[in-house]
């Protein structure tokens, strides 16, 4: 971020805005940093609505996981002692580390994102203004008043009409639902094929759809169920989402965007792909491909295990039984969406009779229930990745395919490499890779540090439908 201090204004680098003399300007790592120095946002380039720091999703060390934590609204839960916990970390530890790298301590980049919900719920609802506050994480009307004013030098009022000037609010309708269309920014190029081909092939019934052009999936968040629908656009993801509480708004919008892979560095990732020749014409083909993640880490976990050595089909077959029997039912007016996927404590109540699958893999799955009820994996997006890949490896059955396979999805590790995968055996033999694991597994060192999006390449090379948006509705 850029401040000009003869303003008081903070822009992106790009701004379109006149440039200032370089000796009025300051460099800030983050919105939050900007916003604690007592520079305003721009209202030209809205830098505090730019997409989150790549870094961020990709580091592994103590201020990535405490990123990853305050996006899922830890801290507006539980305080920093929340988050100092959770990373086994001091408060004292952990804001200093923030300060020096971020320039902003864990409050102020919490609020920076208290901020941002704010503003969209002031300009794309006609809420009252009371009802934003709660929503957007303020513990006080004068704390939310303060805090929009000194962001954008505007009031609520203001902000919302100047939106309602252009006819862009929204209104909310009287049922159980709070409704809210986002627009999702990404870094281009974003090439979707994959990332919403393969969510809405895989999708399980109940869980998740396909219609209408768009994904479609229910949400456990912290204040209740939602349920989000999101579609690719050029220079944006739609999102419509419907919450049972407003408030859950910051990390519905968190966990979309990690489900999309939506802070992803295209550029950085095709460079160092493209370095190799084998998969140069890959990537010249198709750049932009994102990993297509989750919204859920337990949930991920248990499919995996219900998908090792099965087709496609008969993982959501498997999935969709257990779902209709055990997950928690949500009404869906807008479409065939019935529950919520169920958690592992509900599962660990299943019999036998639930499970159509070798009495070796039932076990399997209610050992890794076991582990994930009793906290023992961390599934928190602040996990430690060393760490949840050896506990998840020390589970009964399971091996270095599903080990590899939650790294890339559930932890966002953006070098998991599941080697022993058939569909990247198969892209890796067409490439001139001789197929033995070792072979592929020396070879894919020079992917490093980006395997994960090597992985995505590979599988595009074969004509398999999740590689490509659905014609047909998939329910």
């Amino acid at each position: 971020m850029t401040g000009v201090r003869s303003t008081g204004i903070y822009c992106r680098p790009s701004c379109p805005a006149t440039p200032p003399k370089a000796r009025n300007i300051t460099f800030l790592p983050t919105a939050a940093a900007a916003q604690s120095a007592g520079f305003r946002a721009c209202k030209r380039c809205r830098p505090d609505a730019s997409p989150g720091s790549p870094e961020w999703n990709v580091r592994a060390d103590l201020v990535g996981r405490a990123m990853r934590l305050i996006g899922d609204g830890v801290v507006d839960r539980d305080g920093v002692t929340g988050l100092a916990r959770r990373l086994g970390y001091s408060v004292r530890q952990i804001e200093r580390a923030m300060q020096s790298e971020l320039g902003a301590g864990p409050l102020a980049i919490a609020r920076a994102g208290r901020a941002q919900s704010a503003r969209t719920l002031i300009e794309t609802t006609t809420l009252p203004l009371a009802q934003v506050a709660h929503a957007s994480g303020f513990g006080s009307i004068r704390a939310f008043n303060e805090a929009v004013q000194e962001v954008f030098a505007m009031t609520p009022s203001q902000l919302r009409a100047a939106k309602a000037g252009r006819g862009e609010a929204r209104g909310h309708d009287a049922s159980p639902w709070q409704r809210l269309s986002l627009r999702l920014p990404f870094r281009a190029p974003f090439h979707p094929d994959n990332v919403f081909g393969h969510l809405a092939t895989t999708g399980v019934p109940g869980v998740e759809e396909w219609r209408d052009g768009r994904y479609r999936r229910t949400l456990d968040l912290p204040g209740g169920a939602g349920i989000v629908e999101l579609s690719p656009t050029p220079d944006h993801v739609r999102a419509d989402l419907a919450l049972t509480d407003l408030a859950d708004l910051t990390v519905a919008v968190s966990r979309c965007r990690w489900l999309l892979d939506l802070d992803c560095d295209p550029e950085a990732v095709d460079a160092a792909l493209a370095e190799d020749p084998l998969l140069a014409p890959l990537v010249r083909r198709t750049p932009g491909r994102r990993v297509p993640r989750t919204v859920d880490s337990r949930e991920m976990a248990i499919r995996l295990v219900l998908g090792q050595q099965v087709s496609t089909k008969a993982a959501r077959t498997h999935a969709g039984r257990l779902v209709a029997t055990y997950g928690r039912p949500v009404d869906d007016p807008g479409g065939g969406l019935t529950r919520l996927f169920p958690g592992p404590e509900a599962l660990l109540q299943a019999g036998d009779e639930s499970f159509a699958m070798p009495v070796t893999r039932r076990e399997t799955i209610r050992s890794l229930c076991r582990v994930l009820a009793d906290g023992a994996l961390d599934t928190s997006a602040g996990a430690d990745r060393d760490e949840a890949r050896q506990v998840l490896g020390a589970v009964p059955g399971i091996g270095p395919w599903t080990v590899e396979s939650y790294a890339m999805r559930a932890l966002g590790d953006p070098d998991a490499f599941p080697g022993t995968d058939l569909g990247v055996r198969i892209a890796a033999r067409a490439l001139g890779i001789e197929d033995k694991p070792r072979v592929i597994e020396s070879a894919s060192t020079r992917w490093r540090p980006w395997r994960s999006y090597a992985v995505q390449h590979l599988w595009a090379t074969g004509d398999h439908e999740t590689n490509r948006l659905p014609e047909k509705d998939i329910s």
